[in-house]
């Protein structure tokens, strides 16, 4: 590397005491070679003048901030409150919480609209259902559905309608009205009483072999549909529900406890077996020559 590519050094900074102390030296050597005159002191002001030209003066280092107890510390350096979301009090009025906007945006319902809805749900609720749920189903607010089911009972009341509308607890729920209590007990007295048909029997027994059994096999079996049959079973008590077919997606259906009874049926171990009570083969094929 050349002179002229090699980088230019900063010079080092001046230190003001190593000059004061230079300047002394010059000052005592000069006395006691009796050559203190005024021109000495301008040839040695001018030399120190160009090194302070060709050097940079050391800057003291900035002194740190004190932080004095009391209310005379500076506004400025006082500790700064950690940031907190904005309380109710802060929001301004008028405008939404964002923590409490919903994810889909509320619909304003017509009155109509709100009563078949509020009407249809309750309809299918097997239980008392609060106004949080109905609001959520619903997509609107609160407000709106305590007005809707408010009206929606009165109008019950006011037609004199054979449903009434209570407020159980926290929810709603529908209830037939108790002048009409004479006429729903004595047809579910009755139809519990009344004899089942030949095609629910033979439902019935279809289910009780085949148990668990969807309604769809039921009906492949017998040939016909069976949805009213198997409301009437249901509706007696003889069969219920037990789970969802893992292939078909439709329900299975198997007997009850009160089927037992009826039958005096200690378990479904004690149910008859079929093949005496099968016809035999020549028959079938006599009977249906075609099959």
């Amino acid at each position: 590397m050349t002179e002229q590519e090699r980088p230019a050094q900063e010079p080092a900074p001046i230190s003001w005491d190593a000059l004061a102390a230079e300047l002394e030296a010059t000052r005592v050597e000069a006395e006691s070679r009796g050559e203190a005159d005024p021109a000495t002191w301008d040839a040695v002001a001018k030399a120190l003048a160009t090194r302070v030209a060709e050097r940079p003066v050391e800057a003291p280092p900035d002194p740190e901030p004190v932080l004095e107890p009391g209310p005379l510390a500076a506004p400025e350096l006082a500790a700064q409150p950690p940031a907190q979301d904005p309380s109710p009090a802060d929001v301004p009025a008028g405008e939404p919480d964002p923590a409490e906007e919903p994810d889909e945006p509320l619909e304003l319902l017509s009155p109509a609209e709100l009563s078949g809805a509020l009407e249809a749900l309750l309809f299918v609720m097997d239980d008392r259902v609060d106004e949080d749920t109905l609001a959520a189903a619903l997509r609107c607010t609160v407000g709106q559905v305590r007005a809707g089911l408010v009206d929606l009972a009165a109008g019950y009341d006011e037609r004199r309608s054979g449903l009434t509308l209570r407020k159980v607890g926290e929810g709603w729920r529908l209830y037939t009205r108790e002048e009409h209590a004479g006429v729903v007990e004595r047809y579910l007295v009755d139809g519990q009483r009344s004899r089942l048909t030949q095609a629910a029997l033979e439902t019935l027994a279809v289910i009780a072999y085949r148990q668990p059994v969807t309604r769809a096999r039921v009906s492949g079996i017998r040939g016909v549909g069976v949805d009213g049959v198997m409301r009437t079973l249901l509706s007696r008590g003889l069969v219920h529900e037990v789970g969802t077919d893992p292939d078909s997606g439709g329900g299975l259906y198997a007997t009850t406890p009160l089927f037992l009874e009826r039958l005096g049926l200690r378990s479904l171990a004690d149910l008859p077996e079929l093949a005496p009570l099968l016809p035999e083969t020549s028959t079938m094929l006599d009977e249906h020559p075609d099959s």
